[in-house]
């Protein structure tokens, strides 16, 4: 038995889940794994099994009572041990949003409870928000930018067998903080940061949005409201028909009229298109560093969308760096592994 798994067995132990039968229930693009327990008398529950340094179960501690606050549908901690990054979680069952959408025609219902959902989470948050936002960090630019967006430089380009040079760089960022300056104009709330089907779970025996339940939230942000609807509604890793786009964009406009709508929509656009330049460099990353190549399948989505987003006026500058430095012919799936 290895020194995790007789971590793991202690922490159950302790816990009074020992006895539990284990079965895995998934993997993700981190380096954290689930397992669905089931105990002798019939009841089940999560362990979230996140190894530090790599992963922090304190923040998914701290977000999912944040949310619960809210009078959202986050899974309640049942057990913790936040040195050794281990939780044992509320079960939230097998319904993800993925699923039901994979098994319907009818997709705009659940599109329309998550969009309701990230509504109800942006007017709690002006209510509540004020005097909680200085336990999470600002998606501010270092972020968005150095952290996120970069990881197309850091990763994507020298896949495809292309070095960016410091003046490329500098131009790059110069491009995105223009852009970005749209974004910024918004008041700020809390962004989940990976608000789409696969992280949104179907509940039953709830009303309203809390019939929704949130997954993978450990790295909430203070930031702009439109980035988990351009999370939700221009999706990594699957296409969202347009007429539903359209639609839940309209539904989320007119739950905020103080907002300007060609305002919002221009600052939705931007910051999808940084969104899918990140996501390119993330699951670039996930091929070549971390061995998992299904994740390439979703690049040539990924470049529709900023291609499309890249034409909208507000974008110009990063547009212009793109056709500079990687015109459309380099847009393209990279090779799994170095050459």
């Amino acid at each position: 038995m290895s020194a995790r798994e007789k971590a793991i067995a202690a922490f159950l132990d302790h816990a009074g889940w020992g006895a539990a039968e284990r079965t895995m229930l998934a993997g993700d693009a981190s380096f954290r794994r689930y397992e669905r327990l089931h105990a002798v008398n019939g009841t089940q529950a999560v362990l979230m099994d996140a190894p530090p340094p790599q992963e922090n179960v304190t923040a998914f501690r701290d977000v999912a009572q944040l949310l619960q606050s809210l009078g959202l549908s986050a899974p309640r901690v049942l057990a913790s041990d936040l040195d050794a990054g281990l939780l044992l979680l509320e079960d939230f069952g097998d319904q993800t949003f993925s699923k039901q959408l994979e098994g319907t025609t009818q997709q705009e219902p659940l599109y329309r409870l998550a969009t309701d959902t990230l509504i109800d989470l942006q007017r709690a948050w002006r209510e509540a928000g004020p005097h909680l936002e200085a336990h999470l960090p600002l998606y501010d630019d270092a972020l968005l930018i150095d952290r996120e967006a970069n990881l197309l430089l850091d990763w994507y380009m020298p896949a495809i067998g292309l070095t960016p040079d410091a003046s490329q760089r500098e131009a790059y960022r110069n491009a995105w903080q223009e852009a970005l300056a749209r974004v910024h104009a918004h008041p700020n709330t809390l962004v989940l940061r990976d608000f789409f089907p696969e992280n949104l779970m179907l509940l039953d025996g709830r009303e309203g949005t809390a019939a929704c339940g949130l997954l993978d939230f450990q790295d909430a942000v203070i930031g702009s409201p439109l980035y988990d609807l351009a999370s939700l509604l221009q999706d990594a890793r699957r296409d969202v028909p347009p007429e539903i786009e359209e639609s839940m964009l309209q539904r989320y406009l007119a739950a905020f009229p103080e907002l300007d709508a060609q305002d919002a929509r221009i600052a939705y656009t931007v910051i999808a298109a940084q969104r899918h330049a990140k996501v390119i460099g993330i699951f670039t990353r996930l091929a070549r560093r971390d061995g998992k190549s299904g994740y390439l399948a979703h690049i040539p989505r990924l470049w529709r969308l900023l291609n499309r987003a890249l034409s909208a006026p507000a974008l110009e500058p990063v547009y212009a760096w793109f056709n500079v430095n990687l015109p459309r012919t380099q847009r393209v799936i990279p090779p799994e592994t170095a050459e």
